[in-house]
């Protein structure tokens, strides 16, 4: 109904579009916007009392002059004001909001007129919103002293539904070529009915500031009608009087509409005061020039934005009118993110403002899901927003924004990573995290390489705890290089030691090393950076060609083949392929998988789905020996002298492999394969021990 009903009204609110609207009896064309009839009341007998502190009220009992006269509103007008009323916004509360953006409006129109030459009353006074409570009466009042309006004003501007008086008073300012006035809110010609959430009566008193005006009253319950009628003694400005519905009383207790007024109306242009005290202490940082702003006023800004008690780390104070016109204030805080901040689940940190007015707290589409460890504020007028200002429209024009905000914030830190090395790390120690999230997640090429230029790692080539970047490595690579290679381990030591290191080592080429468990599905979602491929270790070692190894101390090639085809049938579906490689040194044996990053990942997240048979043929492990290993020949020895001691060192050879790799869940399956070798090396001692006594004791 909330779609239907905002659909309906912004067709309805362009003048000159035709509309047909059912009737009960008959069938209306509107040409124009829908101009709710007038239908004078009876004027009210007790108005609200002079709150203490205004410097401009109107009077407390203005006389009534004239005759209503009454006018029946149509169904399909009653039945929009209803759906204004009650199904476009979300929250009761945000009629504060909506009511003291007008009156901000109506202030900034008078400022307006006032600098450019009109002739206004009263010109020089200070303007000011004005808020009181009645908790007695059950009444909330707000009051303005801003531009007032005319009897055709108020018919124009209240009792027609989705016609916006700030929108065309923009308008003529733009047609006339003068300055434009850019702090004007209003949009829609709707705010004004969502008083009807709360209110059983509306009364407005309003006097304009053109000379010889008079002042009026308009008051309507919503339901139906309203009535216009002249009065006496209204001095300049708009004072709407709320009569609360009984379940909403609570909007006339002073401390909830601070609370909504510091939520949604702390930075309007004007001072807005409750019962005589003024409410919005803060300024708008962001729209103020970064010069201006001390480290004392961000300290407080970012406690307000954030709901925090520490620091701002970093601040990113930008501003730009193209592509679009943005102004943000962000923040990255100085504590290290808890368990809530590293979920996904976890709320952004970033608001959203429309003209110095909160349109959400916590802005979902601004920023990607990575960046929501950011606090801050993001305020531009061309945001596309629906009739209550609480959804945005547009995604063409929220995808520009947030790939904008996105890539600036990635240039900031950039930024800190080259002139603020020590600070940046510190950073990343803390909220690296994110960064990897990002390249994880992220969609776009351009976006994952701009986040890999964060990344840090530890360089073989470097002393252990000193990292380096990705153009770092880039920068350091050999003529003719054109990956850059990683190693996934637990720790330096076990990356040092690791087989897979060996090749690249005796080539002399760096390799970064990966000490978290996810560092290598980040890289090998980057895949490439810098036009060059990022490539692990593992799998640069099965690149290699199927050749037959024929060096100094190696089997024959011969007996390389007859193992290699002895090893893959006693291994049987456990491997794919069984071959020989030239690239190991100290280590008999590896196994390499087409991923090894992922094939990781499936055994510690779905392994324990599937049997072990299952699992070989999902990995389709390849098992590489070096020949020239000792372990490796003594196999090829024993092959037919002792084949169950043969079968078992190879059965335990592939199983160390497969640790090494790290596609073993649990190591703790090797051990009755470990036990039943050791009984055999000792079994075959013990033969050989006793085959060596009845000798000794002859020759004795």
């Amino acid at each position: 109904m909330v779609v239907r009903a905002a659909s309906y009204l912004s067709r309805v609110a362009n003048t000159g579009v035709r509309v047909v609207a059912p009737t009960f009896r008959s069938t209306v064309e509107f040409t124009r916007p829908i101009r709710i009839s007038a239908n004078l009341l009876q004027s009210r007998q007790n108005l609200q009392p002079r709150w203490v502190g205004c410097s401009r009220c109107f009077s407390t009992e203005p006389a009534t002059k004239g005759e209503p006269v009454e006018h029946e509103f149509q169904a399909e007008t009653r039945m929009l004001l209803d759906i204004v009323a009650k199904s476009l916004y979300s929250e009761k509360e945000v009629f504060i909001r909506e009511l003291i953006s007008n009156a901000s409006d109506a202030i900034e129109k008078f400022r307006y007129l006032s600098m450019t030459g009109e002739t206004l009353d009263e010109a020089d006074r200070q303007t000011v919103i004005n808020i009181s409570t009645d908790k007695a009466f059950k009444t909330l009042t707000i009051q303005d002293n801003g531009i007032g309006m005319t009897k055709d004003e108020l018919i124009s501007n209240l009792g027609t539904i989705a016609r916006s008086g700030s929108k065309a008073f923009m308008q003529n300012v733009k047609e006339t070529g003068k300055v434009e006035a850019k702090d004007i809110i209003g949009q829609f010609g709707v705010g004004f009915y969502s008083a009807f959430m709360v209110a059983s009566k509306i009364e407005v008193f309003s006097k304009s500031s053109v000379p010889g005006s008079t002042g009026f009253l308009w008051t309507s319950d919503g339901t139906g009608k309203y009535t216009i009628q002249e009065m006496e003694d209204v001095e300049v400005g708009t004072k709407i009087v709320i009569h609360l519905k009984p379940e909403d009383s609570e909007f006339s207790d002073e401390n909830t509409v601070k609370d909504v007024i510091k939520k949604y109306s702390n930075f309007v242009g004007s001072d807005v005061s409750v019962n005589g005290s003024k409410t919005n202490q803060l300024k708008p940082v962001w729209l103020l020039d970064p010069k201006e702003v001390d480290e004392e006023l961000h300290n407080d800004f970012y406690r307000y934005v954030s709901n925090a008690f520490d620091k701002p780390r970093f601040r990113l104070h930008y501003r730009t009118d193209a592509p679009m016109d943005i102004r943000a204030l962000l923040y990255i805080p100085e504590s290290r993110p808890g368990m809530f901040e590293t979920s996904r689940e976890a709320d952004s940190g970033v608001a959203l403002y429309c003209r110095k007015i909160l349109i959400k707290s916590r802005a979902e589409n601004l920023l990607p899901k990575w960046l929501r460890f950011v606090k801050g504020v993001v305020d531009s007028e061309d945001i596309p927003l629906n009739l209550s200002r609480e959804l945005l429209q547009d995604s063409s024009l929220i995808r520009k924004l947030r790939t904008v905000l996105t890539n600036r914030i990635l240039r900031y830190l950039q930024e800190r990573a080259r002139k603020e090395k020590k600070s940046f790390l510190e950073f990343y120690r803390d909220y690296g995290f994110f960064l990897k999230e990002g390249i994880v997640t992220s969609t776009e090429k351009l976006e994952k390489e701009e986040i890999g230029k964060l990344l840090r790692f530890e360089c073989s080539s470097l002393p252990a705890g000193e990292t380096i970047s990705l153009p770092e490595y880039c920068d350091k690579m050999k003529a003719g290089q054109r990956d850059i290679f990683y190693l996934s381990a637990p720790s330096r030591q076990l990356a040092e030691s690791s087989p897979y290191y060996e090749n690249l080592r005796k080539r002399d080429l760096d390799v970064l090393f990966c000490y978290e468990s996810y560092d290598e599905l980040v890289l090998m979602q980057l895949m490439e950076f810098d036009k060059k491929k990022v490539t692990s270790v593992e799998k640069e070692m099965r690149q290699d060609s199927d050749e037959a190894i024929d060096t100094e101390g190696s089997l024959p090639v011969k007996d390389q083949s007859e193992l290699s085809d002895w090893i893959k049938s006693t291994l049987g579906q456990k491997v794919a392929k069984v071959r020989t490689t030239g690239k190991l040194d100290s280590h008999p044996c590896v196994v390499t998988v087409e991923e090894m990053a992922a094939a990781r990942h499936f055994i510690k997240t779905q392994g324990s789905n599937f049997s072990e048979e299952q699992r070989y043929t999902i990995l389709q492990p390849q098992f590489e020996i070096n020949p020239a290993h000792p372990l490796i020949k003594k196999i090829a020895q024993l092959k037919t002298k002792e084949p169950k001691l043969s079968i078992a060192l190879t059965e335990q050879l592939f199983a160390n492999a497969m640790v090494s790799a790290g596609l073993v869940d649990d190591p703790r399956t090797m051990l009755n394969n470990i036990n039943e070798l050791l009984t055999m090396v000792l079994e075959r001692n013990t033969t050989s021990s006793e085959s060596t006594q009845p000798s000794e004791s002859s020759d004795n």
